[in-house]
C-alpha cells in the first residue's frame, strides 16, 4: 500500500471511529499531562470592591427565593459557577430585619463572618448566632435559613463545594414548605454538646461525616493562635491551624477543609505547591502572596484564589502586627482518593522570583 493510500485509509478509519463516538488514545495523549494544568487562575477580589458591590446589592436587590450573595467567578473558568475547579466562594449580605428563606441542598456550605454581630443561621432547627470571625457550618442536605433581627447589616463569606457536586451529577435542592424551619433545639445546642476542645460526649454514638459542631467561635480561634505565637510553626504556612471534627479529629467536612493561619510580623515563608485548590480571606493585617511568580498584595477583607499545583508563598509585610488568613481547601477530597501530593520549591533558597504584580 502506498503512503497516500495508507493516509486515506487512516483518515477514513478515524472518521468512522468518530462517527461511532469513539476516540483513539493516541489522539488524546496530550490530556495526560505531566502535572496538573487547571483552567482556574490565581485571582484576587479587593475588599474595597467587594464592600461597595455588597452594599449596592443591599439597595438594588431584594432577598427573594435566592440569597443576596455575590458569587466569585474565576476568570479562567469561562463563566462557570466556580471560584476554583471544585469550590465556589461568595460574599452574602443580610439587611436588618431580613430573613432568607429556608431550603436545603446537597452541596456543603461554610460561612465565615466578615461583619455584623447578632444575626443567625438556623440549621436543622438550631439557631447559631454570628460574630465577626466565627465559622458556621451547613452540612449537606441540612435545612437552613438565615435571619437578622439586629439594626445592623451582616456580611459573610460563603464557601460551597458546588462545582464538585455538579461534576458528580449529585445536585439536589429543595425549598422548605415554610419561610423558616421550626426551632426544635436550644440556641447553640451543638456548641454546648460538642464545643469542649478535645473532650467529646461518650453517649453520642453517631459519627456524621460532617462535624456536628456548627459554630467555631472567633474568640476561641484567636486565643488558640495567640498561645502559639512563640511556637516553631513551619517554613511554608507559619502558624497554621485546621478546624477539625470534634469526634474524629479529621477535616470538618468530607469535601472541604478550613484553615486559619497566623503569619508573624516580618515573616517571609518559603514556596511550595500541592494538589488541590484553596480560597483565602484576609482576616487581619496585610501581606503578600506570590503565586507562580505573580505578587498579590493583600490587606484585610481581600479574597484570593489559589489553583491546584500552583507555587505559592506568603509574607507579612508588617514588622509589628501579625497577619491572619482564613482558607477553604478541597484537600479532604484529594486525600480520600489518594491524590494529594505536596512539593517544596528548592530553587533560589525556596523563594520565587517575582515576574509580575496582580492588578484587578
Amino acid at each position: 500500500m502506498t503512503r497516500s493510500a495508507a493516509t486515506a485509509a487512516e483518515t477514513e478509519f478515524h472518521e468512522r471511529m468518530h462517527a461511532a463516538h469513539m476516540y483513539g488514545l493516541w489522539e488524546l495523549a496530550s490530556q495526560m499531562t505531566r502535572h496538573p494544568e487547571p483552567q482556574a487562575i490565581p485571582y484576587m477580589w479587593k475588599a474595597a470592591v467587594l464592600e461597595a458591590m455588597v452594599r449596592e446589592a443591599g439597595e438594588a436587590v431584594p432577598v427573594g427565593e435566592e440569597r443576596r450573595a455575590l458569587q466569585l467567578f474565576n476568570p479562567g473558568l469561562d463563566g462557570k459557577w466556580a471560584t476554583t475547579n471544585t469550590m465556589i466562594a461568595a460574599v452574602q449580605i443580610l439587611l436588618p430585619g431580613e430573613v432568607a428563606r429556608a431550603h436545603r441542598h446537597t452541596p456543603t456550605a461554610i460561612r465565615f463572618i466578615m461583619e455584623g454581630t447578632g444575626a443567625y443561621t438556623a440549621v436543622d432547627g438550631e439557631r447559631v448566632y454570628m460574630a465577626p470571625g466565627d465559622l458556621i457550618l451547613t452540612p449537606s442536605w441540612a435545612w437552613h435559613d438565615h435571619g437578622n433581627e439586629t439594626d445592623k447589616l451582616v456580611v459573610w463569606m460563603d464557601g460551597l463545594d458546588i462545582p464538585l457536586v455538579q461534576a458528580l451529577n449529585a445536585m439536589f435542592f429543595q425549598f422548605y414548605s415554610e419561610r423558616q424551619v421550626p426551632l426544635t433545639k436550644p440556641t447553640n445546642a451543638s456548641v454546648h454538646l460538642h464545643g469542649h476542645a478535645s473532650l467529646t460526649p461518650t453517649w453520642v454514638k453517631e459519627r456524621p461525616q460532617s462535624s456536628p459542631l456548627l459554630l467555631y467561635s472567633w474568640d476561641k480561634t484567636y486565643q488558640s493562635l495567640g498561645t502559639l505565637r512563640d511556637a516553631a510553626g513551619d517554613e511554608w504556612d507559619d502558624l497554621a491551624l485546621e478546624y477539625t471534627h470534634p469526634q474524629t479529629g479529621r477535616a470538618l467536612l468530607p469535601t472541604m477543609a478550613c484553615w486559619v493561619q497566623m503569619i508573624r510580623p516580618g515573616k517571609r515563608l518559603k514556596a511550595h505547591r500541592h494538589t488541590g485548590s484553596a480560597v483565602y480571606y484576609a482576616v487581619q493585617g496585610s501581606g503578600e502572596t506570590i503565586i507562580d511568580g505573580r505578587r498579590f498584595v493583600w490587606e484585610r477583607g481581600d479574597i484570593i484564589t489559589l489553583p491546584s499545583w500552583a507555587l505559592h508563598e506568603h509574607a507579612n509585610r508588617s514588622t509589628h502586627d501579625a497577619a491572619i488568613l482564613f482558607s477553604i481547601q478541597d484537600r479532604p477530597v484529594l486525600e480520600s482518593l489518594g491524590l494529594y501530593r505536596e512539593e517544596a520549591y528548592s530553587d533560589n533558597g525556596g523563594y520565587q522570583t517575582v515576574t509580575a504584580t496582580f492588578k484587578a
